[in-house]
């Protein structure tokens, strides 16, 4: 082999060794781009995963069962024990009524952790409620102003502020479906929905029911109560049997009609995989409300039945020890009203600190 010809040859491998080192790299490359795509993609799955499970409701996450047994206890509120002139305590023989033996809530249950203090009204009127009266921006502040209050006065259990919305309001006309029922525009509801969200707060609709009946108001609601932040108020003032108008005489909702209601929630909560709703139930007389044992308590849903009466402070606490205190369900709220609490011959509001010394205390407290 000549001289020229070794030369050509060791060019040639020369050349195809760079072609290979070339290939070898190119591999390499690929291999190592295609080990970081797919590390993105797993990294980008591990992180979204996890939030589309637990944004809500976790498996892996429970009720601390102690603190939730403790805060009904500190909502129960019995009389502290005596001590007798020899230094002994003497404890109370009484059997309380409350705290009431029920289950417990699913994770994510708003109560007992927590006290709401909500506006109630209806934009559309300016009798119905502080809601109508005043803009939503001067709402919103005087809500946070009672927020502060709650919160000072029982500075153990935070407050969160809810927008008490009449979502279905009672009429004297009967209307074109004759329920007496006007329900209100899904962008009312949506401007309830973003006052309650720009507090960092719940919302909740209120039915008055009238000739309805509230199962068939509470679907009404459905696409608003599949939101973890929207929960339900429930009117038996308005909820008329025969053929009454509504505001001519007092309605009433037996325990049945209610039970209906909380299945329903109950069903929304588990179809949707959200925390536990809360139902206000309001009442001022015994038979706004009937055959209250028959009531039933699931994880799903926790009950509240708020004293929704006005007038003197001293009447108030009498009608809250008649018709909640005496016929215990869950939970309990309290009714203030700016103005009709003002009426002759009551001279004030009562204040947080004196609604804190009742018993038990209440955990929604809502003003008008």
């Amino acid at each position: 082999m000549t001289q020229e010809e070794t030369k050509t040859i060791a060019q040639y491998n020369t050349f195809q060794n760079k072609v290979y080192l070339l290939i070898f790299l190119l591999i390499i490359f690929g291999l190592v781009t295609s080990k970081i795509h797919y590390d993105a993609v797993i990294s980008e799955r591990i992180y979204i995963a996890p939030q589309k499970e637990t944004s809500l409701i976790s498996p892996l996450t429970v009720l601390d069962k102690n603190l939730y047994d403790k805060k009904l206890l500190h909502l129960a509120n019995h009389p502290a024990p005596k001590v007798v002139a020899s230094g002994t305590i003497q404890r109370a023989t009484t059997t309380y009524i409350w705290p009431v033996k029920t289950g417990y809530p699913n994770y994510g249950a708003l109560l007992p952790f927590n006290r709401i203090v909500a506006y109630y009204g209806n934009f559309y009127s300016t009798r119905m409620g502080i809601l109508g009266e005043f803009t939503p921006s001067i709402v919103t502040s005087k809500l946070r102003n009672e927020v502060q209050r709650w919160q000072i006065a029982d500075p153990s259990t935070p407050v969160i502020p809810a927008i008490h919305y009449i979502a279905a309001v009672a009429q004297v006309d009967k209307g074109s479906d004759g329920d007496y029922l006007a329900r209100m525009p899904w962008g009312e509801i949506d401007k309830a929905l973003n006052m309650a969200r720009d507090m960092n707060g719940i919302l909740f609709l209120d039915i008055q029911i009238a000739h309805s009946n509230a199962l068939r108001e509470t679907l009404a609601l459905e696409k608003y109560l599949s939101l973890p932040e929207v929960h339900l108020g429930v009117d038996p003032e308005f909820a008329m049997k025969g053929d009454r108008k509504p505001g001519t005489v007092m309605g009433t909702l037996d325990a049945k009609d209610i039970n209906q209601v909380i299945e329903a929630l109950a069903k929304i909560v588990r179809d949707n995989h959200l925390p536990p709703k809360i139902l206000v139930i309001h009442r001022f007389t015994k038979d706004m409300v009937t055959n209250y044992k028959n009531i039933k308590t699931v994880p799903e849903v926790q009950i509240v039945m708020g004293m929704d009466g006005w007038g003197t402070p001293e009447s108030k606490i009498s009608t809250y020890k008649q018709v909640v205190y005496k016929e215990p369900v869950q939970f309990t709220g309290f009714k203030l009203f700016y103005k009709n609490d003002l009426r002759k011959p009551s001279t004030r509001m009562l204040t947080p600190q004196e609604i804190l010394k009742l018993e038990p205390r209440p955990i929604y407290i809502q003003y008008q």
